[in-house]
Formats: structure tokens, sequence, C-alpha cells
């Protein structure tokens, strides 16, 4: 079922769920609901076992803990992450895990392909009605709802124009999410405008360019970009900051244990992001985005001024932090 079904209609849950789609955001949500669902705050540590795929070898260890009794709680819950990323030997030795669960316990298999998309088949539709699916691709229904609850979780409001562009984007939710924090900040209700300045696209690809030789270490090239964006266009900043943040998540995404994957808009940078991120790693990865975020807040804010000269020196300092966190 549709993730927005999941969460309005709390079906019962089984021995095995899959969640599956390309939103990251939703399928990150769906677990933490799951989770809720399953096992109460006071117990979840003492019943709860996540798995990466590097780590289930012969899948010895993941039936182990799928045969192991709850404790103080109605079931085991056991989670395997990132099965997207498997060969087809492992998915068929999983996928036979799977369909033995034992009474007692439930086994979570986040795989994050589109139920009906090329490439490996995935486990919600192997595994048939034996499975409880959560599908998380965001058609433009979903995809509308998210953004109103973003902004209403940020307290903030958009033109009617603003959200049925951002329901009717191809852009990755977590990218959608990203645009509306940033936008949030400057406390005033969200023009389509706005998003077409500095969100739904970055209309010259030096930006990219920029990011890309920022996370590379090569901050010479970086910084000569950006000079010369800044003398055609005193708003650069912006752009610059938000292009390197966006390559900064997509960093992370593919640092994750087990490999992750960029879809949508981004899924283009994956080829030349991907060598990346063994360099940066998970955490050095997040605080590069976070840098980058906080530069953005920075200007929106007006903690920075507003002279080119001022968030000039701010992009070129946040593109020799980031430099220099790439060649350690």
């Amino acid at each position: 079922m549709k993730f927005y079904d999941f969460l309005d209609k709390q079906p019962p849950i089984g021995k095995l769920v899959v969640i599956e789609g390309t939103q990251r955001v939703l399928a990150d949500r769906a677990l933490e609901v799951l989770l809720d669902r399953l096992l109460p705050a006071d117990v979840r540590d003492l019943n709860l076992a996540r798995f990466t795929p590097e780590e289930l070898g012969d899948m010895a260890l993941l039936r182990e803990a799928l045969q192991a009794m709850p404790f103080l709680a109605e079931r085991r819950v056991v989670v395997v992450g990132e099965t997207q990323n498997m060969r087809a030997e492992p998915r068929r030795e999983l996928l036979a895990v799977a369909l033995a669960v034992p009474e007692g316990s439930t086994l979570v298999l986040v795989d994050l392909l589109a139920p009906r998309g090329k490439g490996p088949q995935g486990f919600g539709v192997a595994a048939g009605r034996a499975a409880g699916r959560i599908d998380t691709t965001a058609d433009e229904g979903t995809r509308e709802r998210f953004v109103v609850e973003t902004l209403e979780r940020l307290e903030a409001s958009a033109e009617p124009r603003a959200i049925a562009a951002l329901a009717q984007s191809e852009a990755d939710l977590a990218a959608v999410r990203n645009d509306l924090e940033k936008l949030s900040l400057a406390g005033k209700k969200i023009r389509l405008a706005d998003l077409e300045r500095e969100s739904l696209s970055i209309p010259d690809p030096k930006a990219y360019k920029f990011a890309n030789a920022v996370l590379e270490g090569r901050s010479g090239v970086a910084l000569g970009i950006a000079h010369e964006m800044f003398e055609g266009d005193r708003g650069a900043a912006i752009p610059l900051l938000y292009a390197l943040a966006t390559a900064c998540k997509n960093v992370w995404e593919l640092a994750r244990p087990g490999g992750g994957r960029l879809y949508g808009r981004d899924a283009w940078s994956e080829r030349t992001l991907r060598p990346l991120a063994p360099r940066f790693g998970e955490r050095r990865a997040r605080d590069a985005y976070e840098r980058a975020v906080h530069g953005i807040e920075s200007i929106v804010t007006g903690r920075v001024g507003s002279t080119i000269e001022e968030q000039r020196t701010l992009v070129e300092r946040i593109s020799l932090e980031l430099s220099n966190l790439a060649r350690r």
C-alpha cells in the first residue's frame, strides 16, 4: 500500500514487511512508525536488531536474531536496511529467510527499489502476499501532502502555485524538504518566484562544477568558478551554497552503510560523487552538508551582510573548510 495509506489506515503488521519505493525520507518515516507500533520505547532496545547487508554473511546471524524469544514484549523486530544494494545470490538467500520468519518475530526489509521498475525484482514483488508492503513512491497527491505537512511543521506558508509546482515536480522529497526549510527561514510566505529562483533549479551549471571541485579538494578551481559567478551575479552566494549543500547531501547518502543510491533529479550526479563517499564517510559528509546549510541560513537570516564582499567571503571560507575536509 501507499505510504500515506499505511499511516492513515494502520493495517495489521505481520511477520514480513517490505518498505519499497524510491523516497528515502518516506522510508525513514515508515520505519519509525513501524517501530513505534511494534515495540514500546521501554522494551525496544531489548527486542530490536538491525543489520546491513554486509553483516548478514551466510544469513546465520539473521536466522538467530529472528528465532530469539521476545523479552517483555509481544514480538521481536529485525530490520535489514539498504537491501536494494545486494547482489542476486544474497537476495535469493535473504528471500528464503524472509519467507520463513517464525511466529513472534517481524522482519522488516528496507528495499528502496521502484516496485515496477527495471533492474532487480523487489522483495515485495518476490514475496507476494507473504509481505506487507509500504510503497514510498511519490505521486502528485503524495508530494502535495508531504509539502503541506512540511510547511505545517515549519509553521510556514506558501502560495498555492508554489505548492502545486512542488507537487508536480520530480524532485526527491528530501530535496523538497530542504528547499522549504531554507526558504522558510525568511519568515515570509513562500512564493513561486522564490522556488524558481532558488530551489527547483539552479540555472547556471557552473554552480555544480563549483560544488564538485570543493568536494574533490580542488579549492583553487572552486574559488575561480565562484569568483566568475559573483562577477556576473551579485546574488551568486545562494546558488553556490545550495549546489554545495545538495552535493554534500548526496555524498552523505552514498556514504551510508551498504552504499546508498540517488534518485530523481540527483541520479545524474551519482557517477561523479560515488568515488567521493569513501573519502568523506557518513559522519564527515553529514558535517559538510550541515556547514553548507548553515551558510545559506546565515545569508537568509541576515547574520551575514548583504554586500557582495561579505557573501563572497563566506562562500570562500566554507569552500576552503570543505576542501580541507576532503583532503584529510
